[in-house]
């Protein structure tokens, strides 16, 4: 039995309202590849020993990252989840757990998110941190926005090394909002100094934004552009999309960043097919009220006990409206639980081996493409993953790759598909996953293909 409350009035006057003529035009700014002009043409009911079948045949079709030599990462990164994680996070205590209303009957699922943020906090070197966005690109966008509140300033300076997804959620998140940006798309062979962002600061400037490692691999120390941003006004935020690497490199709180924020789906969490993942969100105490999301807390209750609570949740269901900090209304919860579970097997010292691993891999990595005629590496610095350029147009060979089982990294002509200077670069990420062999079958493949 279907379930439409409304008649046919109450979705006229509800159109009329908006200024709309019907439903269909409230699709006006989808595509018309995109949409839909009939049902989707799908076989009739099957036993499920058969739809079984069928699955599994689909399911072949696909080269997966556990069954192939892969050096994908651009923003997701394939690492080794302990089965201890995926068994913990299935219990259905966490499992079926919603939303922390009631702390009376919450107390493990805010305990671990309180755990949860203690250790984002502690690996990004901030004050405090919250208890999961979305996502990476969608902290980001938050950031920002949250930015301008602080300073109560409308323009971010975005550099060039960011993520261009990231860069795409934030145009969307500040399309409707008075928010000016500014800074353009970066190049793998010039990366901007603290100079050249400081050119772009002025008073009416709420923060820039960095990313680190960038999204072509290289780091940078960002303590002389964090004085500039102070001098004037504005905040640092900077935006990460390897949870791993701050295992290794120096912490953006020690920098001097106001905002941290990323990608933590390298920590716990597969790479499904691009999510879902888990958001970081870290700042200063000063800017904690201005921070988007939720945040729990320790406490004892009226017999001394200790208690968890959530200590700042200042978002849409509170009735706040325009006085909300922002429009979430909830967390990662699952997957935040799976960082915090494979955060605790690792420890501080397992973290810290982890990311020297992964940095051993990228180095022996790089050595082997660097001595490929036609291969050559881009980066000075990098933690995981580095850029190249190649011969020939790196989305043309990433092909000839695959045809030999081989998936070898990230055209950056899919990250900047408008972008016909950066045809010939590709992004290489290399992990504790990839074992010698591997990295020999890539300098192999390569060697052929570029003959």
């Amino acid at each position: 039995m279907r379930y439409l409350p409304l008649t046919k009035a109450d979705r006229a006057s509800m159109l009329e309202t908006i200024g709309a003529g019907s439903v269909d035009d409230l699709y006006c700014d989808v595509p018309d590849g995109a949409l839909l002009k009939e049902p989707v043409d799908l076989p009739h009911h099957l036993g499920e020993m058969q739809v079984e079948r069928d699955m599994v045949k689909l399911a072949a079709k696909n080269m997966g990252t556990a069954s192939a030599p892969s050096f994908l990462g651009a923003g997701a990164y394939r690492h080794h989840v302990p089965a201890t994680v995926d068994y913990i996070i299935q219990r259905g205590e966490f499992l079926t757990a919603y939303t922390p209303y009631q702390p009376e009957i919450a107390q493990g699922t805010l305990q671990y998110l309180f755990e949860f943020q203690t250790q984002v906090a502690s690996i990004t070197n901030m004050d405090v941190a919250n208890a999961s966005m979305w996502d990476g690109a969608t902290s980001c966008a938050e950031a920002v926005l949250m930015a301008c509140r602080a300073t109560r300033r409308k323009k971010a300076v975005l550099s060039g090394g960011l993520h261009p997804h990231y860069r795409e959620v934030t145009e969307t998140y500040c399309q409707y909002s008075d928010t000016e940006l500014a800074g353009r798309d970066g190049h793998p062979e010039h990366q901007a100094t603290a100079d050249e962002l400081d050119d772009l600061i002025d008073d009416q400037t709420a923060c820039v934004v960095v990313q680190y490692p960038d999204v072509f691999g290289r780091l940078d120390d960002h303590t002389k552009l964090a004085d500039a941003c102070h001098a004037k006004g504005a905040l640092l935020i900077v935006v990460f999309t390897e949870a791993v690497a701050f295992g290794a490199i120096k912490s953006p709180g020690s920098f001097g960043a106001d905002i941290v924020c990323g990608e933590g789906q390298s920590i716990g969490n597969a790479l499904g097919y691009g999510g879902p993942y888990v958001g970081l969100f870290a700042t200063t105490s000063k800017l904690v009220r201005q921070m988007p999301g939720r945040l729990c807390g320790e406490t004892v209750d009226q017999d001394g006990k200790r208690g968890f609570v959530l200590t700042l949740s200042t978002r849409e269901q509170h009735i706040r409206r325009e006085k909300a900090t922002s429009n979430i209304c909830t967390n990662s919860g699952l997957c935040s639980l799976a960082f915090t579970v494979h955060m605790s097997l690792l420890g501080e010292d397992g973290y810290r081996k982890l990311a020297a691993i992964n940095h051993e891999r990228a180095v022996k990595t790089a050595d082997a493409l660097d001595g490929v005629a036609g291969v050559e590496v881009v980066n000075d610095s990098f933690f995981n993953e580095f850029t190249v350029k190649l011969a020939k147009p790196a989305a043309e060979v990433v092909e000839a790759l695959v045809a030999r089982g081989i998936m070898g990294g990230v055209p950056l002509s899919r990250l900047y598909p408008n972008r016909d200077d950066l045809g010939a670069f590709m992004l290489v990420a290399a992990t504790e996953t990839n074992t010698d062999e591997d990295i020999a079958a890539l300098a192999a493949a390569l060697k052929e293909v570029l003959a």
